[in-house]
């Protein structure tokens, strides 16, 4: 066997073995599943469990984070990807939004774009149906400010009392099943004041 032969087919050192197996292990690290272990909001990070390993406090992906901003911080034990750059897991990000075991898909069919939260809530829209619909725990309320103003096109069905503070100017017909009370006059029920015989007319309401 020649000299030149002998040299490629020479066994790997252990310095050699030992650098393949850290490009092994950077190459593995590159891509890896794992599940939020703590969530942390000043600043936000997540440390990840990926096998045996706990990362040490990363960033993950929100939706937009330039002059648009979207705050959704995930959640213990929520399923994510984690992207290393060099297979570093030190400089890891995690990508949120993996559907698991313990937190299944919230929906069953094309056309539905729904949000479920934590303490019940959910927002939905159908394209299918074409329908929007919102729902809030019974404890829920609802806040829209709109100082430019509301405008609202379609039938309004509402249910429930109702307070409005400030004018109300109304075109078309207003239809009332009981009664009006205006400045603690009854529509209904008012008496009248100066009533005499013949054609004349009564007094004010009293």
């Amino acid at each position: 066997m020649s000299a030149k032969l002998h040299a490629r087919t020479r066994a790997p050192t252990i310095d050699g073995m030992n650098e393949l197996a850290a490009l092994a292990r950077m190459l593995e690290n590159l891509i890896r599943f794992g599940t939020i272990a703590e969530v942390q909001m000043k600043p936000p990070r997540v440390r990840v469990k990926t096998g045996e390993l706990l990362t040490t406090w990363l960033p993950w992906i929100a939706l937009r984070a330039g002059q648009d901003l979207d705050w959704n911080p995930p959640t213990e034990n929520e399923q994510v990807i984690l992207f290393s750059p060099s297979g570093q897991l030190a400089n890891g990000i995690a990508l949120t939004g993996v559907y698991s075991t313990e937190h299944p898909a919230n929906g069953d069919r094309a056309g539905l774009q729904r949000r479920t939260y934590r303490d019940g809530a959910v927002i939905e829209y159908d394209s299918v149906a074409h329908h929007l619909r919102a729902v809030l725990p019974d404890a829920g309320t609802s806040k829209i400010i709109s100082k430019g103003g509301l405008h609202i096109v379609g039938p309004i069905l509402h249910e429930g009392d109702y307070t409005q503070t400030g004018n109300q100017n109304i075109t078309g017909k207003v239809e009332v099943s009981q009664d009006v009370v205006a400045a603690g006059i009854s529509l209904v029920k008012h008496p009248h004041g100066g009533v005499k015989a013949g054609p004349d007319q009564s007094g004010a309401p009293v």
